[in-house]
């Protein structure tokens, strides 16, 4: 077996270590190094726990390289190194975890200036990540020894991967009781606190950017802890930090001191949006009030949290009315004075999350200071921000759709739906949200009717307005809804029930994709590939053995409907594949001619009945007993016609040879309307019976254009003469019946021995008429012994 062989190669690298002065950098220049360190090669695992090596594996990991290489080159050894030593090999986690000299060294990376090397940082914090992951105890108890590993963690916190770093030493700790350890740990060290103070306007916008999400993934991956351990005594302690209501102050005192900040803004604004992930809004007339598997206690919104925020809502509307300053923006369509910018748009999006919660005190100081007018002028301002829009529909939706809150023990209840919904209230009333639809609408088709754009906001609108109809008819407002829309002004209100059975209609109409014309285009497109789709069970086999007959020249083709089929091919594929395009024949068996289709490509004819030219010139070189109904010999197969001893009556120096029998090509020169073309094929079951051939040749009538060879078919009593006219200018060959010949004589009998090959030898030298036409050009020489038929006969 191949195996019992040794063919391996051996890797270069066990070559190198064979030697002693082998050299770290020499082993890490060869190209398979990880892929042998993954692989456990012994010898190479051997040199790399050499205390030397890991030294220098890890001084490659931690130190700046040389200034003066060249910046290709310049990290290799550093990124090799890193994955030899996160390669995972369980020796080198041993001794990197039990070596506190190594771990020292690592350590010492974080002890570097700000900023630190954010190629380098990334290999340090995967290093230190392995480690963590597969040796928790010895790392955490190790870096719990170092005071400042906080402090330089808050220091480095601008460099996205050390932010890796702290997210990692929080996940990567599997087992219950050491996580919870860590937790503590990090509480005790103020992590979130130190966290919330670099949310300052003070501060880089890195350190604000990757402070903010990492408390955002603190918060995240806190509550799925919890729902993994529903049954857990302990709670997480950074999140009930973060969500401490002097925490929330801390950060929003940050953000609002004096100068605003966006970058502060918005990182805050990221904090608070993911402490109110607890809702998901629908646009079917309700709201889900916790995410599937969530009990409502694991995901209802700390009160601490709403009211930290209720207290600065004033400072978030003022945003909106006045957000940091922007340069003015021009677009495409026009000047921006100022931009939405991204601190409305988070404002509106905190505005948003809040409406989901259905706080009765927030809702009446959203509406004490109108923010839902003030997002509904931007709405119609800017055009083009559908980032806008989308918030701006959320919170209408959220407003249609919410149930209502009793004020009394601040509990969600659907009760009777006429109750007493402010906030929807001053959404109709004071927003006059019908009348601002229906006057964007009437706008923007004036504007299209003189040519202009339609305006961007209109796909939005009217998803809105169907919001509005959708809650009229259901949801938990429906009855207060109606009565709003009845008590609106009387032109309002037939404005509306107008627009709502005209344009509203229309546009949801165009807007309905019509199932019964993607059927009709489904069903219209099958049809279509039906049409050239060949492989249907009840269709016929090209490859199928069949027979073919010669139809009466009744059953024939025009010769204007058949010259696409008088092509002849080379190959038995081609031969095949063309029966379908004749015409079947309805004539009886008797008067058919059977061809064996499945011969391979090598046609040859041996006919013994002898045969003479007009000439007088014997044929008899001529014969076969394929026409007789002898039964073959035993060794040969059976049905096949056979011309390798077919040779010409009319010349004798053919060079060039065919395998096809007959040499079918369109002919391009015009033809006798009179002539016959080639007969149409059937396919028909084998006739009984014997068949004679007399053939007669007529190359002196027409010398300049084609040789012609009369053969007569007997059955029966009766005589068939089929000439077969050759036509050399043209190469084109046409068989035509002459029945003006026919003869019911009884004389000519089919010959049912066959002849042997001494005679068949002997009719080969028997001399022959000279040929009057040219050597026919044949597309392919004929093997030894084969007389094609294209040539002159």
């Amino acid at each position: 077996m191949f195996w019992k062989f040794d063919l391996h190669s051996s890797s270069h690298i066990d070559t190198l270590l064979e030697r002693e002065d082998v050299t770290l950098k020499e082993l890490m220049d060869e190209e398979d190094v990880l892929q042998e360190c993954k692989a456990q090669n012994r010898k190479l695992i051997e040199f790399l726990l050499k205390a030397e090596c890991l030294e220098d594996l890890v001084s490659f990991v931690i130190e700046e390289p040389p200034q003066d290489m060249d910046e290709k080159i310049r990290y290799k050894y550093p990124n090799i190194s890193c994955e030899l030593l996160t390669s995972d090999v369980s020796q080198m986690n041993d001794r990197l975890g039990e070596d506190e000299s190594l771990l020292m060294k690592l350590y010492s990376f974080l002890l570097n200036d700000s900023p630190l090397n954010p190629l380098l940082a990334s290999f340090f914090s995967k290093v230190l990540s392995i480690l963590i992951s597969r040796k928790p105890e010895q790392i955490v108890e190790f870096l719990k020894k170092k005071r400042d590993f906080v402090d330089l963690l808050i220091k480095h916190i601008g460099t996205s991967a050390i932010m890796d770093l702290l997210l990692r030493l929080l996940t990567c700790i599997e087992p219950p009781q050491p996580r919870q350890d860590v937790l503590n740990w990090l509480n005790e060290e103020k992590i979130i606190q130190r966290l919330v103070e670099i949310v300052h306007p003070s501060q880089e916008e890195d350190r604000h950017s990757n402070a903010s999400q990492s408390l955002c993934e603190i918060v995240r991956l806190s509550r799925d802890q919890m729902l993994q351990i529903q049954n857990s005594t302990e709670p997480d302690p950074l999140l009930a930090t973060l969500e401490k209501q002097e925490i929330i102050e801390q950060l929003l005192s940050n953000i609002f001191h004096k100068e605003k900040n966006e970058s502060a803004i918005v990182s805050a604004i990221q904090i608070l949006l993911t402490l109110l992930e607890t809702r998901r809004p629908t646009f079917e007339g309700h709201i889900e009030i916790c995410p599937p598997g969530m009990s409502h206690s694991a995901c209802s919104v700390n009160k601490s949290v709403l009211e930290a925020i209720r207290g600065r809502l004033g400072s978030f509307h003022e945003l909106l009315l006045e957000p940091p300053k922007k340069s003015v923006m021009k677009t495409t369509w026009g000047v921006l004075d100022p931009p939405v910018g991204n601190t409305r748009l988070n404002v509106i999006r905190l505005i948003s999350s809040l409406l989901q919660t259905n706080t009765s005190s927030i809702n009446g100081d959203l509406m004490e200071l109108n923010s839902i007018g003030v997002i509904l002028d931007m709405f119609f301002k800017y055009t083009w921000n559908n980032f806008l829009h989308t918030q701006v529909e959320i919170c209408i939706a959220l407003i249609l759709a919410s149930p209502f809150e009793n004020t009394e023990n601040s509990t969600i209840t659907d009760q009777d739906s006429t109750g007493d919904n402010l906030l929807l209230k001053h959404l109709f009333q004071k927003c006059q949200l019908i009348e601002r639809i229906l006057d964007a609408w009437e706008m923007n088709e004036k504007k299209q009717a003189e040519g202009g754009r339609r305006h961007g906001y209109m796909g939005h609108l009217t998803r809105i307005a169907n919001c509005i109809v959708h809650s009229t008819d259901k949801g938990p407002n429906s009855a207060l809804v109606q009565q709003l829309i009845k008590d609106l002004p009387d032109e309002v209100r037939e404005r509306w029930e107008t627009f709502c059975a005209s344009s509203l209609g229309e546009t949801n109409k165009r807007n309905t994709v019509d199932l019964g014309n993607i059927a009709l285009f489904e069903a219209c497109c099958k049809e279509r590939i039906q049409q050239f789709d060949d492989g249907g069970s009840d269709e016929e086999d090209i490859w199928e053995e069949k027979h073919i007959a010669f139809a009466p020249e009744s059953q024939r083709r025009s010769s204007s409907g058949s010259t696409d089929s008088e092509e002849s091919t080379d190959s038995e594929e081609e031969d095949g594949a063309k029966q379908d395009l004749f015409e079947p024949s309805s004539a009886s068996t008797e008067d058919k001619m059977e061809v064996d289709l499945n011969e391979p490509p090598n046609w040859s004819a041996n006919f013994d009945v002898p045969m003479e030219t007009t000439h007088g010139a014997p044929l008899d070189s001529v014969g076969s007993d394929v026409w007789s109904t002898e039964e073959p010999m035993p060794t040969k197969e059976t049905g096949w016609a056979s011309f390798s001893e077919f040779t010409s009556s009319l010349s004798t120096k053919d060079s060039l040879r065919s395998n096809s029998p007959v040499e079918m090509e369109t002919s391009t020169e015009p033809m006798d309307p009179l002539t016959p073309t080639v007969a149409a094929l059937a396919v028909q079951p084998e006739a009984p019976g014997s068949m004679a051939m007399e053939a007669s040749s007529d190359g002196e009538e027409d010398a300049e254009s084609a040789d012609k060879v009369t053969e007569t078919v007997m059955n029966g009593g009766m005589k068939e003469t089929l000439s077969l006219t050759v036509d050399a200018k043209t190469e084109t060959a046409v068989f035509k019946s002459e029945e003006g010949k026919l003869s019911t004589s009884q004389d000519a009998a089919c010959k049912d021995v066959e002849e042997s090959p001494e005679t068949a030898e002997a009719k080969s030298a028997a001399p022959r008429a000279p040929s009057s036409s040219p050597e026919r050009r044949t597309d392919q020489p004929s093997l030894p012994g084969d007389t094609s038929v294209n040539g002159p006969v």
